[in-house]
């Protein structure tokens, strides 16, 4: 299969590994990984702030850049940009679109997966693979899990990892209090959501806490960096990327 990978504005620019990872896997699994070099942010940012009519730029390069036939399917390591593009961009086009925006809106949107969406679903695969020896927990983003509808697939692949070690998250299904924006505006509510999040993540005694999004690990992070928990955050694409023959390494203050 021949994949378009989109990187996100934060995997381009702040976790360019959770990207790298994600062509790394799909390639050992056979599929041939393109990346358009005009891709750009798929405007999530603009419209959940209420700037609808602002990001239709964005989202007519968009289905520009992945709207080409030979590539059979479009993956993020984000449920937040994957869901953005599934269901924002319709949005977009229908209130400010024209007709050519619309159908490559629509192109586009009935080929775009988030990670583990591809993987099991598309590729009708769980076992990638992958060995990681580490204690880990699972944090499901707000975005796949509402949105997207993922369920247990990303826990699917995690149990197929040889050498895990996979502990349930408490309340696993609470948002971490980032939500773009939110965080910013209303910081308070954020850091309260923050801290319960942080409990249960300590709780597990987990090496790693995972996820499928960037922008939430990097918010669970930060907090536990900030009170030396222990636990590192990585993405799920990293995990499963990782092999007896090239695997992840650890920090040392993860260990």
């Amino acid at each position: 299969m021949r994949i378009g990978l989109f990187a996100t504005c934060l995997g381009d620019t702040l976790f360019p590994e959770a990207v790298k990872s994600t062509a790394v896997l799909l390639a050992r699994l056979g599929h041939e990984v393109v990346f358009p070099p005009g891709q750009t942010c798929c405007g999530q940012m603009h419209v959940n702030t209420g700037y609808q009519r602002e990001p239709v730029p964005l989202v007519r390069n968009f289905a520009a850049q992945f709207g080409d036939s030979s590539i059979d399917a479009v993956v993020m390591p984000s449920g937040s940009c994957a869901g953005s593009v599934r269901h924002q961009h319709e949005i977009v086009a229908e209130r400010y679109g024209d007709a050519a925006l619309r159908a490559g809106v629509a192109t586009v949107k009935a080929k775009t997966y988030e990670l583990s969406e591809l993987l099991v679903d598309v590729l009708g695969v769980t076992d990638v693979g992958a060995y990681f020896p580490h204690r880990v927990t699972y944090h499901p983003t707000c975005h796949s899990l509402r949105m997207l509808r993922v369920g247990d697939k990303p826990l699917r692949l995690l149990r197929a990892v040889d050498g895990i070690d996979l502990v349930e998250l408490g309340e696993a299904d609470a948002c971490c209090g980032f939500g773009g924006t939110f965080a910013v505006k209303n910081a308070d509510t954020s850091t309260a959501m923050l801290q319960d999040k942080m409990r249960n993540v300590t709780a597990t005694g987990a090496d790693v806490c995972t996820a499928g999004d960037s922008s939430c690990l990097m918010h669970i992070g930060g907090g536990l960096s900030r009170v030396k928990a222990g636990t590192q955050t990585l993405h799920l694409a990293q995990i499963l990327s990782s092999t007896r023959t090239s695997p992840h390494v650890l920090t040392e203050a993860a260990r």
